[in-house]
């Protein structure tokens, strides 16, 4: 499951604002701010939240899961080339 600082981190990988990951993934507005709220993508329809991690891996973002062996929370990364 993806998390609010999860979303927020790969629009700053990409350099995307909100207004354009809304775009990007055909998911409103206030969607995508209330996903990246304290509130979290959990409160929002599981369409939506697939459509705003297919448009982030679309665009070279890899979501990494919690490490708890190695201390390490979930994360992300840019695809390599």
């Amino acid at each position: 499951m993806l998390t609010a600082m999860q979303i927020r981190a790969a629009r700053a990988l990409l350099g995307w604002s909100q207004p354009a990951l809304a775009k990007a993934s055909g998911v409103s507005l206030p969607t995508i701010v209330r996903m990246e709220s304290q509130a979290g993508p959990g409160r929002s329809a599981a369409a939506n939240v697939d459509a705003v991690q297919r448009a982030l891996e679309g665009a070279g973002v890899v979501f990494l899961a919690a490490d708890p062996v190695a201390g390490a929370g979930p994360g992300v990364r840019l695809k390599d080339g």
